[in-house]
């Protein structure tokens, strides 16, 4: 890459904290070089008094645009212009777009969630779906549910205030789609999962320090027409697709997502489609 690098080179960044194990630099890179665009993608681990600077700096130096990772989504938006409405329904930014000194704020997470879910063969419009967590992924995973037609999400979460609160925002903006809060308990979801087209995983259990652990301790709640779907990547199978796939069920996991969304970025970017072939067959290969 570096002997491509001009004085006309254009800057893409990430913001974060941590950011080294991110895969971003190296899917960018690989489809900038790909592709022939002069630019370049560099991480930045920026602490949370140095957001605002970070920012600015970028908007200053003209930089294309930038990527915002854990845990800054929600507290860079007050240094930005205008947000998209998915990513004012979200109340988060994962993207960033320098339009001549304009900050404009993406959300693409739930919409490349989605376009993991079609390439699996999955259909939405009119379908079920059954979730775990309220956090943030889950949030942008489910307002782009809603917004693709899906029919019912049932919520699963142990915190009823945030699922109420991602509830509410869905019956406020897209009120097609039914919602209702579950406590994370296993006759329950059974049940859900027993009408759904997916179960989608969206909390860190499985990875870290939690890499042994479940949501689902029942393998009860599995059945062969489910797709089992984890938004975890590394590992590349968690303790809860180890259980799904030994019941018989369809599983994805995050790899899929964090394509679809940079692929979203990168055209917001640069115009351009992501080689996402290339990039998938790379980060798989690694």
């Amino acid at each position: 890459m570096m002997g491509r690098i001009s004085a006309k080179t254009g800057l893409i960044a990430l913001l974060g904290n941590p950011v080294k194990h991110s895969k971003s630099p190296q899917m960018h890179n690989l489809a900038f070089e790909h592709l022939g665009l002069d630019y370049a993608y560099l991480a930045f681990e920026v602490k949370e008094d140095q957001l605002r600077e970070a920012v600015l700096g970028l908007k200053s130096l003209g930089a294309i645009g930038f990527n915002v990772t854990m845990p800054y989504k929600q507290s860079v938006i007050p240094f930005l212009d205008e947000l998209t409405e998915e990513a004012r329904l979200c109340e988060a930014v994962n993207t960033v777009k320098n339009d001549r000194g304009r900050l404009m704020g993406y959300n693409t997470d739930g919409m490349g969630f989605v376009m993991a879910l079609h390439e699996e063969g999955v259909k939405i419009k009119g379908r079920k779906f059954s979730i775990i967590g309220a956090g943030g992924a889950a949030k942008s995973i489910v307002i782009r549910l809603a917004m693709e037609g899906a029919s019912e999400i049932a919520l699963f979460n142990r915190s009823e205030k945030s699922a109420m609160h991602l509830a509410q925002v869905i019956r406020d903006n897209v009120p097609d789609c039914r919602i209702h809060w579950h406590e994370i308990e296993m006759e329950t979801m059974k049940r859900e999962c027993g009408e759904s087209e997916a179960l989608i995983h969206t909390t860190n259990l499985g990875m870290g320090g939690r890499i042994d652990e479940s949501a689902i301790t029942d393998s009860g709640v599995f059945h062969k027409d489910l797709l089992v779907a984890d938004i975890i990547y590394a590992p590349p199978k968690t303790k809860l697709l180890e259980m799904a796939e030994k019941s018989g069920c369809r599983i994805m996991n995050g790899l899929g997502m964090i394509i679809g969304q940079g692929a979203l970025a990168f055209q917001i970017w640069t115009g351009k489609e992501m080689p996402i072939a290339l990039v998938k067959k790379t980060l798989i290969r690694e």
